[in-house]
């Protein structure tokens, strides 16, 4: 073997060799503490570095809970009447403005009145010329019964019957008359209901007639208003038989964008039949709209008051997860482990779950940190309350010792 020459191109080869191989080992030995996982102390699971997650818990405690039913709903006027003219004729004025606040008896309209009260007139004449003439055929009458036997009985029968056939002509001029009279009045169009009106569909100088679809305004009743949504036909069960409790059933009214209250009022009516296309019951609620938040044709999201659960189980609804079998929480055991534990929700309320099943009273669960823990992992929290909301960052507890469940 040749001795040791760098100027040798076989050495220069095998020193080449030797110094990669250096440095890779070198740099294998440098990353291999990170490479490796880091041991858990005592043998439990906790965070990446052994130690335990540090997590935000809460209580469950109990309190009263509202229960809601959630719908969309659509805003409609309480009344809505379009005002028509009931006689033909000019249009002579309009005594409203558009947009105008008007109550019940107000006058909206005149049409021109002068060939009513012309045929009013003649009817009023009419039945005071027939009404003289009766008059004067009892006067008659009263003679020829005075006169006994000096009259014949047949003149009397035909006197007779002239007075009953001039009061039979005075009943009819009066209903006529009476006619005349109420077509003279709608000459006067008066607003039916209180509302609001809308555009005007007729001007100043046109000829309008009874006939017309049009109408001249449309009003509309916004106070109270009804808000119309639908519920699906499982909830019918519930809600009548708290209408048959208590008679009347809370209905909120929220605005659909900002979930601002818009009002609040009662339901009314339960419609009388389901609609089989949609599986859905529509309900009508009426509300005092006093604010006017309100408007004809608006969407809203409307809640139902259902019932109150009294003294019902409630955590946070952050604390909730969603699993392949259904709903569950971490929940925390005495030797600060958690344990993954199924729970049923009846409603989710401002952050609050309700459950139905899977806690029990003063057990604590996991609100905040749940994605990095798992089945048996230890656990360091800040402190915990019963509204769900974590402590501050010492919370009580001794340094390197977590304190124990509240």
């Amino acid at each position: 073997m040749s001795s040791f020459d760098l100027k040798n191109p076989v050495w220069r080869k095998r020193a080449a060799i030797a110094g990669g191989l250096a440095v890779a080992a070198g740099l294998a030995l440098a990353l291999w503490p990170q490479a490796q996982p880091a041991k858990t102390g005592g043998g439990r699971p906790g965070g990446p570095d052994g130690r335990p997650v540090a997590v935000v818990a809460a209580q469950a405690v109990r309190r009263d809970m509202p229960i809601y039913l959630d719908a969309i709903g659509t805003v409609q006027a309480y009344n809505t009447v379009t005002v028509r003219s009931r006689v033909d004729g000019e249009l002579v004025e309009v005594l409203f403005k558009e947009g105008q606040d008007v109550r019940a008896g107000d006058v909206l309209a005149q049409i021109d009145p002068r060939t009513y009260r012309a045929q009013y007139e003649q009817a009023v004449a009419t039945r005071d010329k027939d009404s003289a003439q009766l008059e004067a055929a009892r006067r008659d009458l009263a003679r020829y019964v005075g006169l006994g036997d000096r009259v014949s009985g047949q003149s009397v029968d035909t006197q007779r019957a002239l007075v009953r056939q001039l009061e039979a002509t005075v009943r009819a001029d009066e209903a006529a008359a009476s006619n005349a009279k109420t077509m003279l009045s709608y000459t006067v169009i008066a607003a039916p209901i209180d509302g609001r009106t809308g555009m005007r569909l007729v001007d100043r100088g046109n000829i309008v007639r009874a006939s017309d679809a049009t109408g001249l305004v449309t009003l509309t009743q916004v106070q109270p208003i009804s808000v119309v949504f639908t519920l699906p036909q499982q909830s019918l069960a519930a809600v009548n038989e708290r209408l048959r409790q208590d008679g009347r059933l809370q209905v909120t009214a929220l605005q659909p964008e900002t979930r601002v209250l818009a009002d609040t009022g009662e339901l009314e009516l339960v419609d009388n039949q389901i609609d089989q296309t949609t599986g859905t019951i529509k309900l009508k609620a009426v509300m005092p709209n006093a604010e006017r938040k309100l408007w004809p044709g608006g969407f809203v999201n409307v809640r139902l008051l259902l019932s109150v659960r009294r003294d019902g189980l409630v955590v946070p609804a952050q604390a909730v997860q969603r699993g392949p079998q259904g709903s569950y929480v971490f929940a925390v055991k005495e030797d600060r482990t958690v344990e993954m534990r199924a729970v049923k929700v009846a409603t989710v309320e401002a952050g609050q779950a309700l459950l139905d099943e899977g806690l029990a009273d003063g057990d604590t669960v996991v609100v905040e940190g749940t994605a990095k823990l798992q089945p048996g992992a230890r656990i360091s929290t800040g402190g915990t309350n019963g509204e769900g909301q974590g402590g501050n960052g010492n919370g009580g507890q001794r340094k390197g010792r977590p304190d124990k469940p509240q």
